[in-house]
C-alpha cells in the first residue's frame, strides 16, 4: 500500500518540532504497532518507493537499526564541538537529503528514554550530528549502519541507478530572480577590522550588491563606514544590530522590500541569494537563514545564526520594530534576541541549509557536493578571496545549457 507521507511542520505546532526528537513519542503511539520504519527524507529528496521497500527489507524490522547516507568529519569542528577530536572520522551521521530510517523497535526505546530523561541541550547547532549522537548514547546504542542505495545524486546521473533516494542540486528558483536594486545589504563592522576584512569584502561580493553599506564605531571616508553611535563590543552586536534594522526602516527607500545583515567576514553569494529570494512573499514578514535552536526541549525558540547572514523582509521589520521586543543589553547576541522577538510575535524562522555560518572546511565534502552553497563565514586559516572564487562567485556552478559548468574545488 503507498505510504503515510507526513510533513513535520504540520505534525506539531511545537517550535522544535523541527528536531524530530520531540516527535518520538507521538511516532511510537502512532505508529508503534503496525509499522515497520519511520523514513525521513528532506522536501527535495526524490524517492524510489519500490526500491526503498527493498532495501530496507534486507533489515531485520524486529532489531533496533539506524540507517543512512553516512558523513563524517575529516577533522574535528567548533561546529560539533570538537567531537571526537582524537579521530573525528569514527563517528557517522546522516545526510539528511540521502534520507535516513529508524526501525519501529529503535523508535520506541528513543521515545521511552525521552519520557524518563528529556532532552538536556542547550543548543541545537547541526541536527544531523546531534540526533547520530543521541541514538548512540555514548556507545550503548545503534551506530549508523551506511546504506548505499541511499543517495544524494542527480536523478539523471548514470550513478543514480541502484538508489532508491536521489537529491536534486540546484537553487530554487520561482520565477525572475529578485531585482539587485531590490536587496539592501548591511555590514557589520568595526575600526580594528578596516583594514584586513572589508578589502576582502570589496575584493569578493560587493560588487553583486547594488546597496551596500557598511557600519562601525568609527566614520571612515575611504571605505565608507558609518558610525551608527554604537560603541563596539567583545560579545553580542544587539545594540548595534537593533539600529541597523531602524536605520533600513527609516532611512531607506520603501520600496525596496529586502534586508541582508551580515558580518565583515561573512563570504555571500547576492547572485544566488537573489534566485533564492525569488520563492518568498517581501510582504509577509519573513527571516530566512540558517536555523539554530535554543532550549527547544523547554519550550525555547529556533534563531537564524548571524555569521552566515540573516535576511529580513521590510515586513518583518516592520512588525518587530512596531512590537517592544528589544535587546536585554547591548552585548546581547543580536541573533537570539532576534529569534526570541520573532518567536513572540509568532513569526515563524525560515531555514535555509545554503547559508553556513562556518568555512567550508568544516562540513563533510560530501554534504557540500549536492549544494549550491549562498554564504559560508569566518576567515580562519583560510584564503577569504580564494574561497569566494572557489565556492560562490557567479558562475562557478551556475548551470550553462542546462549542464553545470565543472571547476576544481580545492580542498579550502
Amino acid at each position: 500500500e503507498l505510504p503515510t507521507v507526513l510533513l513535520i511542520h504540520q505534525i506539531d505546532r511545537h517550535e522544535g518540532a523541527w528536531t524530530i526528537l520531540p516527535l518520538m513519542k507521538d511516532f511510537s503511539l502512532t505508529y508503534g504497532r503496525n509499522s515497520s520504519w519511520i523514513f525521513f527524507c528532506e522536501e527535495d529528496t526524490r524517492i524510489q518507493v519500490i526500491k526503498l521497500l527493498e532495501t530496507l527489507r534486507r533489515f531485520d524490522k524486529s532489531k533496533e537499526w539506524f540507517l543512512g547516507k553516512a558523513l563524517y568529519d575529516e577533522e574535528s569542528t567548533i561546529i560539533h564541538h570538537y567531537a571526537f577530536a582524537e579521530n573525528p572520522t569514527v563517528f557517522k551521521f546522516p545526510d539528511f537529503a540521502a534520507g535516513w530510517a529508524l526501525s519501529i523497535p529503535l523508535v520506541n526505546k528513543l521515545a521511552k528514554k525521552l519520557k524518563s530523561e528529556p532532552l538536556k541541550s542547550d543548543f541545537t547547532i547541526d541536527l544531523k550530528h546531534e540526533i547520530a549522537l543521541y541514538i548512540w548514547q555514548k556507545g550503548e546504542g545503534p551506530h549508523l549502519t551506511p546504506v548505499p542505495e541511499f543517495c544524494t545524486d542527480d536523478v539523471n546521473s548514470y550513478k543514480a541507478d541502484h538508489c532508491a533516494t536521489t537529491f536534486s542540486n540546484f537553487l530554487p528558483l520561482c520565477g525572475q530572480p529578485v531585482k539587485k536594486e531590490d536587496v539592501f545589504v548591511a555590514v557589520k563592522t568595526c575600526q580594528k577590522f578596516h583594514g584586513d576584512r572589508i578589502p576582502v569584502v570589496k575584493q569578493t561580493w560587493e560588487r553583486e550588491a547594488a546597496l551596500i553599506e557598511y557600519y562601525s564605531d568609527y566614520a571612515d571616508i575611504s571605505i565608507p563606514t558609518i558610525d551608527l553611535g554604537i560603541p563596539n563590543t567583545d560579545r553580542g552586536h544587539c545594540g548595534k544590530t537593533f539600529a541597523i534594522l531602524e536605520r533600513f526602516l527609516n532611512h531607506t527607500s520603501p520600496r525596496t522590500p529586502w534586508l541582508v545583515v551580515v558580518d565583515d567576514d561573512t563570504l555571500i553569494s547576492i547572485f544566488r541569494l537573489r534566485k533564492l529570494l525569488s520563492c518568498y512573499d517581501p510582504n509577509e514578514p519573513v527571516f530566512l537563514g540558517e536555523r539554530y535552536g535554543y532550549g527547544l526541549g523547554t519550550g525555547g525558540y529556533s534563531y537564524i545564526t548571524g555569521g552566515g547572514g540573516m535576511v529580513f523582509s521590510r515586513a518583518a521589520v516592520q512588525k518587530l520594530l512596531a512590537s517592544k521586543c528589544r535587546c536585554y543589553s547591548m552585548d546581547a547576541p543580536d541573533d537570539m534576541v532576534l529569534g526570541m522577538c520573532f518567536s513572540g510575535l509568532g513569526i515563524p524562522i525560515t531555514h535555509s541549509p545554503l547559508f553556513h555560518q562556518a568555512r567550508p572546511m568544516d562540513y563533510p565534502k560530501d554534504y557540500l557536493s549536492h549544494q549550491i552553497p549562498v554564504s559560508f563565514h569566518k576567515h580562519w586559516n583560510i584564503d577569504p578571496v580564494k574561497v569566494y572564487f572557489t565556492w560562490l562567485a557567479p558562475n562557478t556552478e551556475e548551470p550553462h545549457n542546462g549542464k553545470k559548468v565543472g571547476y576544481n574545488r580545492e580542498d579550502l
